[in-house]
């Protein structure tokens, strides 16, 4: 399957690729948040909290998988970007906020006001106009 944007086609793979980087990016940020949860509680920065962050961090499960998903992602990025032009992958990238901000209600309980779907929405089209646009 090769989906024709301008004159550049781009294969399922080259999508699944992409959408895959996306998907791992996302993951990376929720895991690493639901990391920081512990940390709250700080109300400085300073070395001591900062040591202690570290320490906290470094003993956290999500923190790791957090950074087991940015390598990944980091990887099949790599891979997504020998097969696309970098002006259709790096739009994609935005995808990852409507995950994130999806994943966040469902899963971290945080708000999601009208004002911010709107943004979703805009940056939605916006993606969709720059995979669309012939070069």
């Amino acid at each position: 399957m090769n989906t024709t944007l301008g004159s550049t086609a781009i294969s399922g793979i080259t999508w699944a690729l992409i959408l895959t980087g996306v998907g791992l990016n996302a993951t990376a940020q929720l895991l690493l948040k639901l990391a920081t949860k512990p940390l709250a509680h700080f109300s400085e920065f300073n070395v001591d909290t900062l040591t202690m962050s570290v320490l906290l961090l470094t003993k956290s499960a999500s923190f790791w998988g957090g950074m087991v998903c940015y390598a990944a992602s980091i990887c099949v990025w790599l891979a997504a970007l020998t097969k696309a032009p970098v002006s259709v992958a790096y739009p994609m990238l935005s995808l990852g906020y409507i995950v994130v901000a999806a994943a966040s209600v469902l899963w971290l309980q945080e708000a999601l006001s009208p004002l911010k779907m709107c943004g979703i929405a805009l940056i939605c089209l916006g993606v969709i106009l720059v995979t669309r646009t012939s070069a």
